[in-house]
């Protein structure tokens, strides 16, 4: 059990004069948390920073305002150089004109090399201007598609002959490139364009007017690395040029294209399908323009009738079965699935009107009313079933299923079913199920040699030189794939605890980011001595012989890896839905006074999940392991060695360490590693707040972890909070270690391209604002990195021999800054995971500030070694630790935001209709975030001061 912490224990910190009390260890019968430790002076168990003469190091002094603190005294003879002194700190706000992103240090040349294509074409583009128009559209609501079919039309009558034979290209929005420009000067040009409609033409007026000479001189030059700054506009100017003839051709969704199946069909169910597209960005790189490729796929609406749409998405097999008017949860589930979608009308001949719709009815079509005018001017409530019958001599074949409610919803626009179909080309922006996704993974997935040749496929297929809009500007492309040079960085060696018997540290080796701890033990394992079973499974399921079972397995692959778990579990009790978590987890923390840990058997997606974690995390401060029946009924080694790891790290111990004499110079002086993540409700959801999730580590390995988390406004990308977050871990740090990091490396995930300076601007900001709050003249210095993973950049090995595994994927370690990165920024791409289903997709590291002066190898290695510092397996992952923390934390604090119905803290009201299957295996969530308030919310995601003090969220 989580002990609060004894009063005598505390001690005073004062940061900014303000007297901070930490607490020692809490009273566990696990290890306290150790001091930090040096990096380069590893003294076995001593875990503590040390002097050269082997004095404790005091906390980094702080220097003078503006100055970061000073380092530490020079090392032993042969010791790596100190970090350099840091550049000057970041100016205030209101000085601060603009920041930059910092130059490419070096490029890395560690690890061996190896030759790899990768999906970038290159672009030859002409020299000399584009002209840049601005396009106004009236009336402009109308979506891309038409105001492109409008321009198209305008050039083609093109009656005060303004093109004069040039073919411009258009955004579908504002924007018009043409390459030579139009006699108009600088004036505003005014143009009635006739669009055929269905039963009468539309009429838009249409204005141009001149807005800038783009220079493609000033991007080469970019290109070129002759100027730090990529001239955007250019960049624009050419994307719109290469998209403009796929965007006539295909459906566009975001920056890929798709067109509808012919010759494969991929139902997903529920009324959705695949289609296969490609992928298309214009990207700069070193000394050229490039144009990355890749294949992509989607879920789309199925082009069906409304009745056949209805079947699948209510699991009903022929519309025949469906006898008697829809129920109310059935209606529901519909409505949620059809809402927003456009529909066509069938029963007016050739005229397909269509509608988008806003709602289902609650009553079938045989007794929905409306009010119908009269030829005499009377007003009658008439139904939709009699309306048909009269007005289009239609007698409905299913009059008991509601009807659609189209359009305005003031308007009371009906139409049945049966008269309807779904439009073709619809995007599914809507959560798949489990089973959808399955399916999509399934589809889509190709190993790395099957997606390298589909893409040299689809690039012939489009063959993008014939383009005539391309011809119209110059501009063309290479058709083979650009060929780079990578180096596959070397694993870093992981260290285990000492086997009984033993004198040195069990060592693994990662094998293409793989490692076997067996013979090995936990760095710092926990001994077990009082633990309960609640199984929520029923009994006829999950039988006691069967927990019997898996105990008795657990405890001997626990004991193995030096987490002993002790004798009989204190508590096994069957249990059923999540209105019995609370009691019974009360009942054990008042009847065990040291219970340390609950191990959760459920029964497969269950709302019991939420609430254990709920109750576990943030009301009782309990440690909680789940595990699913099916796992419990046949255990495998591998299921129990996973549990085991997570076990541990809940516990307060720690797996595993990097082995210290192999670090990069960083772990000289006391350093914090900070992960950063903003993850937001499911697509088509515009209520549930995003949540902001921070880990910082806790010592030098770095191994533990603490997680702050806050709910902010409904899909902010920035992060509100973030100074409050960054101090609050700071000072979490100094508790357990007594030191101040003098180095803050920022991992952050979840930011695009687009975003970085805003993200810069703000968050680099805050976190200076943290370290200043905490003390006058506290100026650590700070890296800043974001992690991308939703990129197309994909990687291929040049050479057949170099493939790995069935997947035929780059080996893992493979690191690229040449070539496909940033033309004067500091850049790279790592792939640092092993692929095992599917083509591996390098993540993209891209710097954004560094007081820290890393080099290209330094941060190459420090970020592909926390990568192997992951608890939850034993492999490298694609992204570091710390991030991947961050999105956990994150996760779990979606479930801590899902409550039961008798909820007792009366924060919100009951259940709203929606919420199991947006939250996966958690409850519904109490109403919508407008009925709860900001500081509600907050409280629900506030973790128990218990659980803060080790990693709940593994």
């Amino acid at each position: 059990m989580f002990q609060p912490p004894s009063s005598g224990l505390g001690v005073h910190l004062h940061f900014n004069d303000e007297a901070v009390t930490t607490v020692g260890p809490p009273g566990r019968v696990f290890e306290p948390v150790k001091p930090i430790i040096r990096a380069f002076e590893f003294d076995r168990d001593a875990l503590t920073f040390m002097t050269t003469n082997g004095e404790k190091c005091p906390p980094v002094p702080p220097g003078p305002p503006g100055v970061p603190p000073g380092p530490p005294g020079p090392g032993p003879p042969g010791a790596r150089p100190p970090i350099p002194n840091l550049v000057p700190m970041m100016p205030p706000a209101h000085e601060q004109a603009e920041f930059t992103c910092p130059s490419r240090p070096n490029h890395g040349t560690e690890g061996r090399a190896i030759m790899l294509r990768a999906n970038h074409f290159q672009i030859c583009m002409p020299r000399g201007h584009i002209h840049h128009y601005d396009v106004s559209i009236v009336p402009d609501k109308c979506p891309r598609r038409v105001n492109r079919e409008i321009i198209e039309t305008m050039v083609q009558v093109d009656t005060k002959k303004l093109f004069i034979g040039q073919k411009p290209v258009f955004d579908g929005r504002k924007n018009m490139y043409t390459r030579d420009p139009l006699p108009i000067g600088r004036d505003k040009i005014e143009l009635e364009v006739t669009l055929p409609g269905e039963g009468k033409d539309r009429v838009f007026n249409t204005s141009l007017k001149w807005v800038a000479q783009v220079s493609l001189y000033a991007l080469e030059e970019a290109l070129e690395g002759r100027t730090r700054s990529i001239p955007l506009d250019a960049i624009q100017a050419l994307d719109v040029v290469m998209r403009h003839m796929p965007s006539m051709m295909y459906t566009p969704v975001g920056r890929s294209f798709f067109s509808q199946p012919e010759g494969y069909y991929h139902p997903l169910g529920g009324g959705r399908e695949v289609w296969f597209g490609f992928h298309q960005s214009v990207r700069p790189s070193q000394w050229k323009m490039m144009l990355n490729i890749d294949v992509s796929a989607t879920a789309f609406y199925k082009a069906q009738p409304v009745i056949e749409f209805m079947c699948e998405v209510l699991d009903v097999k022929e519309i025949s079965e469906q006898k008697r008017p829809l129920t109310d949860s059935q209606r529901v589930k519909f409505t949620k699935e059809i809402k927003g979608l456009k529909i066509e009308i069938t029963h007016c001949g050739q005229m397909k009107r269509k509608y988008r719709v806003c709602n289902v009815t609650r009553r079938p079509a045989q007794t929905q009313t409306f009010p119908l005018q009269l030829e005499s001017g009377q007003t009658v409530e008439c139904t939709v079933a009699k309306y048909f019958l009269d007005k289009h001599r239609k007698r409905l074949l299913y009059p008991h299923l509601p009807c659609l409610q189209v359009g305005q919803e003031h308007k009371h626009t009906y139409l049945p079913l049966e008269v309807c179909n779904v439009v073709r080309g619809q995007r599914c922006i809507k959560k798949l199920t489990d089973m959808q996704t399955s399916t999509m993974i399934k589809a889509t997935a190709r190993s790395a040699p099957d997606r390298e040749k589909e893409i040299n496929s689809l690039v012939r297929k489009v063959n993008f030189n014939e383009d005539p809009y391309m011809q119209e500007f110059g501009i063309s492309i290479n058709s083979t794939m650009t060929e780079v040079k990578g180096r596959v960085l070397p694993p870093p060696k992981i260290q285990y605890g000492g086997r009984s018997g033993f004198q040195t540290k069990q060592q693994a080796i990662p094998n293409q980011g793989v490692w076997d701890m067996r013979g090995k033990e936990f760095h710092t394992g926990v001994e077990i001595r009082t633990w309960a079973i609640a199984c929520f499974a029923p009994q006829r399921t999950c039988r006691e012989e069967a927990l019997r079972n898996f105990t008795a397995q657990l405890q001997k692959i626990s004991s193995d890896a030096g987490m002993p778990i002790l004798g009989q579990s204190v508590f096994c009790k069957y249990a059923t839905g999540p209105e019995q978590v609370e009691p019974m987890f009360r009942y054990l923390k008042n009847q065990w006074q040291e219970l340390q840990l609950v191990v959760v058997v459920l029964p497969g997606k269950t709302p019991v999940y939420a609430e254990v974690k709920r109750v576990g995390d943030t009301v009782l401060g309990m440690a909680t392991q789940c595990v699913q029946a099916k796992n419990v009924n046949k255990p495998s080694p591998q299921t129990l060695s996973n549990l085991c790891l997570k076990i541990n790290v809940k516990l307060g111990g720690v797996n595993n360490i990097l082995v210290p004499s192999i670090r990069p110079r960083v772990f000289n002086e006391p350093v914090i590693f900070l992960g950063a993540d903003v993850t937001h409700p499911p697509a088509g959801d515009n209520k549930k707040p995003s949540i902001a999730a921070l880990v910082g580590s806790m010592d030098a390995h770095p191994s533990r972890y603490a997680a702050t988390v806050r709910v902010q406004h409904h899909r902010q990308d920035i992060i509100q909070d973030l100074g409050n977050m960054v101090k609050e871990l700071l000072v979490q740090f100094y508790k357990a270690t007594r030191f101040k990091p003098s180095r803050i490396v920022f991992y952050r995930d979840g930011v695009s391209e687009g975003q970085f300076i805003q993200v810069l601007q703000h968050e680099l900001r805050a976190v200076r604002h943290a370290c200043m709050m905490l003390e006058v003249g506290y100026q650590p210095g700070i890296t800043f990195i974001v992690v991308q993973k939703r990129h197309h950049t994909r990687l291929f090995c040049a050479d057949k021999r170099e493939q790995i595994g069935r997947s035929g994927n780059i080996p893992a370690g493979t690191t690229v800054d040449v070539g496909i990165t940033h033309p004067t920024e500091f850049d790279f791409f790592l792939c640092s995971h092993a692929g095992i289903q599917g083509t591996s997709r390098p993540s993209h590291y891209h710097v954004l500030w560094d007081d820290n002066h890393f080099t290209a190898d330094e941060l190459q290695q420090l970020t592909y070694q926390l990568c192997h510092t992951y608890v939850r397996c034993t492999r490298s992952v694609s992204i570091p630790a710390p991030a991947y923390y961050a999105h956990l934390v994150a996760f779990r604090a979606r479930y801590h935001l899902v409550e039961k119905e008798h909820d007792s803290s009366k924060c919100s009201p009951a259940y709203g209709e929606e919420g199991a299957s947006d939250y996966g295996e958690g409850s519904h969530l109490s109403g919508s975030s407008e009925d709860r308030t900001p500081a509600c919310l907050e409280r629900a995601v506030q973790v128990h001061q218990d659980a803060g003090r080790v990693m709940y969220f593994a």
